[in-house]
C-alpha cells in the first residue's frame, strides 16, 4: 500500500508532517511519497528514508490564498502534484494537514465526484460521553438541498460502520429541537426523506447541546452550521481548559489538588485530543482523501496516515457507490 502525504501542508509543515510520515512508513509497514520541497524534506528526514520516496514540489498553497485561483494557477503545488498523482494510481490515497479548500477545489477538479452525488462533504469525529461519533458536513457546502444532506446521512452511516466498528450506526440530523416540526424547510424536508429511507438507521433529530451524550452515532448538516458547531466546540474548549489552568495556578493550595488528579485531567486530554483522530475525511470525491487538522503534530500525521491505510483496506468507496446507486430512486 502506498499513502501519498502533502509534506508542506500545515503549520508545522514540513519537520513534523516529514517525522509523523517516516514514523508511519515504519511502523504501518506502508509506503510513503512526500510531495514538498526536495531539500526540505531530506533535511528533516535525516536518516529516516526507509518506505519513503520523495516528489519534488516547488510551490505552497497557503490558507490565506483562495482555494479555487490557487489550484488552477500553483499547479507545482504540493496539493495539486499529490491529487494528480492520486488520479493517476501513483498512491492509493492522500494526506494532507493544508488549505481544506485547496484539498477540496482541487479534489473536485482532479478526482471529481461518485456518480449520483451531487456534494461531497467533509466528516469529522467528535469525542462523547459513549463513544465517538461522527459529524458532517463540517465546511464543504455552506448551501445544501434536502438530496445533499440525505446522502451525507448514507456516506456517513457507511462509514461509521466500515471504519468505526459500529454495526447499526444511529444517524440523527442536527436542528433546533428534537420534534419533526422543529427547524427551517431544508431540515423539515430532510426529516421526512431519511425517516423513509430503508438502509440507515434514522433516529430523528439531535440538539447541539445533546451532541455530546453519545445517543448518536452519525450527525448530518449543511456546511455552515458544522463548521459554527465545529469552531464553537474548538473555542469552547479552549476557553475552559485556559480557566482551569489559570485558577490552578492562582493557588498553591490548588496546585497540590491538581497533582494528586492529574491522571483524570491527562485521560480527559487524551479523549479531547484531536491527533488521536487522525483527521476528516473527504466522502464523496472519487479518491481517499483525509484533511489532518492544520496544527497537527507527528502524531496527528502519523494517526492520520493510520486512518487513510484504514479506509483503503476497507474499500470504504465501492460501498458508498453501492449504497448511492441502491438510494437513486428514493432521493429526488
Amino acid at each position: 500500500m502506498k499513502i501519498i502525504v502533502d509534506a508542506m501542508g500545515g503549520d508545522h509543515a514540513p519537520s513534523e508532517v516529514v517525522l509523523g510520515a517516516a514514523k508511519a512508513a515504519s511502523e504501518l509497514e506502508i509506503d510513503v511519497v512526500l510531495v514538498g520541497n526536495e531539500e526540505k524534506i531530506k533535511s528533516c528526514l535525516g536518516g529516516q528514508a526507509s518506505r519513503i520516496e520523495i516528489v519534488n514540489a516547488q510551490e505552497v498553497i497557503s490558507n490565506d490564498e483562495p482555494p479555487v485561483a490557487a489550484v488552477r494557477t500553483k499547479k507545482n503545488a504540493s496539493i495539486p502534484m499529490g491529487l494528480r498523482l492520486l488520479k493517476e494510481g501513483y498512491g492509493d490515497a492522500m494526506v494532507s494537514a493544508g488549505s481544506t479548500g485547496a484539498l477540496m477545489a482541487g479534489g473536485l477538479f482532479t478526482l471529481g465526484r461518485f456518480e449520483g452525488i451531487e456534494r461531497p462533504a467533509i466528516a469529522t469525529v467528535f469525542p462523547t460521553k459513549k463513544r465517538p461519533a461522527l459529524l458532517l458536513d463540517i465546511g464543504a457546502n455552506s448551501e445544501c438541498k434536502p438530496k445533499n444532506l440525505v446522502q451525507f446521512a448514507l456516506m456517513g452511516s457507511i462509514y461509521c460502520k466500515e471504519i468505526m466498528g459500529v454495526e447499526q450506526p444511529r444517524v440523527g440530523l442536527l436542528n433546533i429541537g428534537v420534534e419533526e416540526e422543529k427547524g427551517n424547510s431544508l431540515v423539515k424536508t430532510t426529516y421526512v426523506m431519511l425517516k423513509e429511507l430503508k438502509n440507515i438507521n434514522f433516529c430523528g433529530n439531535v440538539e447541539p447541546r445533546d451532541f455530546f451524550d453519545g445517543n448518536f452515532d452519525v450527525v448530518v448538516c449543511d456546511g455552515f452550521t458544522g463548521n459554527i458547531f465545529l469552531k464553537t466546540v474548538e473555542g469552547l474548549a479552549a476557553f475552559l481548559l485556559g480557566q482551569l489552568k489559570d485558577e490552578i495556578k492562582s493557588s498553591i493550595k490548588y496546585s497540590l489538588g491538581a497533582l494528586l488528579i492529574k491522571p483524570v485531567f491527562n485521560a480527559v486530554k487524551s479523549r479531547l485530543d484531536y491527533s488521536e483522530y487522525g483527521g476528516a475525511m473527504l466522502l464523496g470525491l472519487d479518491g481517499i482523501l483525509v484533511k489532518c487538522h492544520g496544527s497537527s503534530d507527528r502524531k496527528a500525521i502519523f494517526n492520520g496516515i493510520k486512518v487513510a491505510k484504514k479506509f483503503v483496506e476497507s474499500d470504504i468507496l465501492s460501498e458508498i457507490k453501492e449504497a448511492i446507486k441502491e438510494t437513486e430512486g428514493q432521493v429526488g
